[in-house]
C-alpha cells in the first residue's frame, strides 16, 4: 500500500522538494502577500514566530530574514538564514488564526559531506527529537514510529510521533538529504466548539486552507448546515457551490456571505493595528476578496469518500 504523508496546517506539496507530493493545494490558489524584514518583527503573528524561534534557538538571532509572505487570515511564512546565505536555514509556517507554529524546515544544520539519511536510526531519532523538543516541549508521552517512504527521487524517512491510545500522529517529520521537516498535526485550530478543520482533502490528506474561509457561522444559517454536516458533503466530492445549489442557494449568496466576514475581520485587524491600513473601502475590499472566495467555493475534494 502507498504509504501517504498526513500534512498540518501547511501545504507540504509546495515545501517538500519531491515529486511525490506533486498535486496542488488550495493554498496555491490564495494569494501571498510579500513580506518585508521590519514588516514581519512588527507583525504581531511574525513577532511571535520569532520570539519563539529564538528562545528554541539563540543562534538564530542572527541570521537574516531572507523571505517572508502572508495568505491574509491563514498563513504567515518566514524564512531565515545564516548570514552570507550558504549555511544553516529554517523556514517556518505559522497558522493566523492559533499562532501556532505548525511547520517546519531546518536545511544545512548538519555538514554537507554527511546527509541525514546516512545517519543511524537513532541519530536520525535523535535529531527530530530535539527539534520537537526545542519548539514544542517534551515528547515523553509519545509513541514512535519509523519507516521509509517510497519515494524514488530520493531516500526519505517518515517519523510518527503519536500520543498514547491515538492512531494519528500528532509530530510527522520527513527528513531528506539534508533537512528535516516537522508538521504539527494534533491539536486544535480553532478554540470554538462549532468549528472544525480539514474541510477538503488534496492528495489523500487534509488540505486546510479553506478553513479560515469555510468556519463561517453566517454561511452555516445560510446552508442550514452545520460544520459537521458541511464537511460530510464536501467529503463526497461536491463543492460548496453545488451543496449550496442543492439548497436553493445561489453561488453569489455564498461569496457575498463570506466575502463580507472576510472584510469585517480585515477592518476589525487593521482597526486593532495587527495589520497596515490598506486605505481601501468596504466594496473595494470585497470586490478585491471575491476572487479567492470563488476559488474556495469552487474547489473539490480530489478523491472523494465512499459512502
Amino acid at each position: 500500500m502507498k504509504k501517504r504523508f498526513i500534512a498540518g496546517i501547511v501545504a507540504t506539496a509546495i515545501l517538500i522538494p519531491t515529486a511525490a507530493f506533486a498535486a496542488p493545494t488550495l493554498i496555491e490558489m490564495l494569494t501571498r502577500t510579500p513580506m518585508t524584514a521590519e514588516q514581519v518583527k512588527t507583525d504581531e503573528i511574525g513577532k511571535a514566530t520569532l520570539e519563539k524561534l529564538y528562545r528554541a534557538y539563540p543562534e538564530t538571532k542572527k541570521f537574516e530574514i531572507i523571505d517572508a509572505s502572508t495568505v491574509q487570515g491563514v498563513q504567515t511564512s518566514i524564512i531565515l538564514q545564516e548570514k552570507g546565505g550558504t549555511g544553516k536555514k529554517i523556514t517556518l509556517h505559522t497558522n493566523s488564526m492559533t499562532g501556532e507554529i505548525e511547520h517546519v524546515i531546518q536545511e544545512n544544520w548538519e555538514p554537507k559531506e554527511k546527509p541525514l539519511t546516512a545517519l543511524t536510526e537513532q541519530e536520525v531519532k535523535s535529531k527530530a527529537d530535539h527539534l520537537i523538543h526545542a519548539l514544542y516541549g517534551s515528547i515523553e508521552a509519545y509513541d514512535f514510529a519509523m519507516e521509509p517512504m517510497e519515494n524514488p527521487d530520493q531516500k526519505t524517512l517518515m517519523l510518527n510521533y503519536t500520543q498514547k491510545g491515538s492512531t494519528a500522529p500528532f509530530y510527522q517529520v520527513l527528513v531528506q538529504d539534508h533537512s528535516i521537516s516537522l508538521s504539527l498535526i494534533g491539536g486544535q485550530t480553532s478554540s470554538s466548539d462549532d468549528k472544525v478543520e480539514g474541510f477538503f482533502t488534496t492528495n489523500g490528506k487534509p488540505d486546510y486552507f479553506a478553513d479560515a474561509f469555510l468556519n463561517d457561522d453566517k454561511l452555516f444559517s445560510l446552508l442550514n448546515m452545520s460544520p459537521i454536516e458541511l464537511k460530510q458533503e464536501l467529503a463526497t466530492g461536491k463543492s460548496v457551490v453545488e451543496i449550496a445549489a442543492s439548497k436553493n442557494v445561489s453561488k453569489q449568496q455564498v461569496v457575498d456571505v463570506i466575502a463580507q466576514s472576510q472584510v469585517d475581520l480585515q477592518i476589525q485587524s487593521e482597526a486593532n493595528g495587527e495589520i497596515p491600513a490598506n486605505n481601501l473601502s468596504n466594496d473595494q475590499m470585497l470586490k478585491a476578496i471575491e476572487p479567492k472566495v470563488l476559488q474556495v467555493i469552487e474547489y473539490k475534494t480530489e478523491t472523494p469518500s465512499k459512502k
